[in-house]
């Protein structure tokens, strides 16, 4: 019997000097992201680097618990969310830790990043408003209080208040136009509905492509996700709409981001930072433009022909910085307006 705890014991040892022997680096991330780029964007790390990558895939306030929880026992070396208001949280709870490079700062806006360094954004995702081509004349709608209008009851689509995508963008109309107008907004978009908020963003185009409703509101990228479908169908409907991005010249568009930090408590600091530095490479912006339609931090629509057919917008740089601020006024908005 003690022979067999001794050969048990050693066997396991040499399990784990076996998988320590040949110098595996492993960096722990958790992410809200879910798209299949980001397992390439992965895998080209570690075949660039030789740093395996493990992630864990929950939704941003789930992450954010964890990690809290965690403590300093957290495996997690980086957190990404798609949802800058998020991320200010995870760093105003001391979750993250600041790290600045001569490269993230020339590869990102600083308008669009954190400002001591504990984030930093690889992708930019406009909140725009998809509308049927053949029922609604350009420049009909250029706001996003357009869609708040009278005419437009019974012909408006969204999904749910719960989406981190909404909670931002009313989040940016408390900051730039305070709460009551903010209310007045979120409760007339409420009367303008075609059906109670059901499904993602995708699901609100295709309905408008089916004629449910005339308008919807949606981050640009995910019609980019349907014009580039294998799926013909989605593309028919997806070339069926037009999408628009409010407010230009009116203060611009209300852009989130998809962003990365570094945790408190890693013990991996320049695996981790190369891994931020990798995500604002050229390479990897290309693949995002490309592949899911996000706009590229340093919004070059070169690298993408979806992009270039949309072109250059102005962003919201004053609402932005206060997202994380708003948020849970946000919510309470989106009660009082009964936006399910």
């Amino acid at each position: 019997m003690l022979r067999f705890k001794f050969n048990y014991v050693l066997l396991s040892c040499l399990m784990l000097c076996g998988g320590m022997s040949h110098g595996e680096e492993v960096l722990h991330i958790y992410s809200h992201r879910h798209y299949k780029t980001d397992e390439k964007v992965n895998a080209l790390f570690t075949e660039q680097t030789g740093i395996q990558i493990k992630v864990v895939q929950a939704e941003a306030d789930q992450l954010i618990a964890r990690l809290r929880t965690e403590g300093a026992a957290s495996p997690a070396d980086v957190l990404i969310t798609v949802d800058a208001g998020r991320m200010q949280r995870a760093a105003a709870e001391g979750l993250l830790q600041p790290v600045v490079t001569d490269f993230l700062k020339n590869h990102s806006p600083e308008a669009m990043r954190d400002a001591e360094g504990k984030w930093w954004p690889f992708t930019l995702r406009a909140r725009g408003i998809v509308v049927a081509k053949d029922r609604v004349k350009v420049g009909e709608i250029s706001t996003y209080q357009d869609l708040a209008k009278p005419e437009w009851r019974g012909r408006v689509l969204s999904r749910s208040s719960t989406s981190s995508y909404n909670q931002a963008l009313l989040a940016y109309m408390i900051a730039t136009h305070g709460e009551e107008k903010a209310s007045e907004w979120a409760k007339a978009i409420v009367e303008n509905f075609a059906r109670p908020p059901q499904g993602g963003d995708r699901d609100q185009i295709k309905a408008v492509a089916a004629g449910l409703a005339d308008a919807c509101l949606t981050n640009s990228y995910y019609l980019g996700l349907l014009l580039n479908s294998p799926d013909p169908a989605e593309r028919k409907a997806a070339e069926s709409v037009r999408m628009i991005f409010p407010n230009q010249g009116a203060g611009g568009t209300h852009c989130n981001v998809s962003a990365a930090g570094i945790t408190a408590h890693s013990q991996r600091v320049p695996q981790a930072t190369r891994y931020l530095e990798f995500l604002l490479s050229e390479q990897v912006q290309r693949l995002y433009a490309t592949e899911t339609s996000e706009h590229p931090v340093m919004m070059n629509l070169d690298y993408s022909p979806i992009l270039q057919s949309w072109g250059k917008i102005e962003m919201d740089m004053v609402g932005f910085p206060q997202l994380g601020k708003h948020m849970e006024a946000a919510s309470r908005l989106f009660d009082q307006a009964g936006w399910k």
